[in-house]
């Protein structure tokens, strides 16, 4: 399967599982709630077909999802020094990644993403500009189910020890000429760019997908 074909069953099926969980939070008439539950059945297997995955276990995890469906939300932090970038190793796969995670519920963002590095990195930052906001996972191996968008924040290196988490195993700044192998799944080489062109011109807009 080529990713074009990929990108088309996904987004299919994210968005057939959004209309089923939507409409059944909204919805108390019995019959349009079996339709709206049939969806969600239906979107289950049609993750089944394409990532091998039984469809009970998509089931469980969309019926767990109640309310209005919309985008979950990655924030990610660029942190420089000189043109070096500080960049966290994930113990999950082996691969770099600015520092950052899933959002929080009742945090600022801006707080969030401060934290997010102090936890992964042992550094404390501070949050300064919203350089990017980012389709997170449009298309990509394993299958991330649910829609996201990624904020990704330029920050400010204030003081700290570098150290890792039970997240990360180690912490380190490179060069942006000579980045490491990538988690490419938490951090795609544009979002570095783009926050370094902020740097040097911080009356750049933010980009945007």
């Amino acid at each position: 399967m080529n990713s074009e074909e990929g990108s088309l069953w996904l987004g299919w099926a994210r968005e057939i599982q959004a209309i089923g969980q939507t409409g059944l939070y909204f919805s108390s008439n019995e019959f349009d709630r079996q339709r709206y539950q049939k969806l969600v059945w239906l979107a289950s297997e049609i993750f089944s077909k394409y990532t091998r995955i039984p469809p009970e276990l998509y089931r469980e995890i969309f019926f767990c999802e109640t309310g209005y469906a919309t985008p979950k939300v990655d924030v990610r932090a660029v942190v420089f020094q000189e043109d070096q970038v500080l960049m966290v190793r994930e113990r999950s796969d082996g691969g770099w990644s600015l520092p950052g995670g899933w959002a929080d519920v009742n945090e600022a963002p801006s707080s969030m993403v401060e934290r997010e590095v102090f936890e992964e990195s042992g550094l404390t930052v501070k949050a300064v500009k919203v350089t990017g906001v980012y389709e997170a996972n449009h298309d990509r191996d394993p299958v991330e189910v649910f829609h996201a968008y990624k904020v990704v924040f330029l920050c400010d290196l204030l003081k700290g020890e570098m150290r890792g988490s039970f997240e990360t195993t180690e912490v380190g700044f490179f060069s942006i000429h000579n980045l490491p192998e990538l988690s490419v799944f938490r951090t795609q080489p544009r979002y570095i760019e783009e926050a370094y062109a902020h740097r040097i011109d911080p009356n750049r807009p933010a980009a945007f997908d």
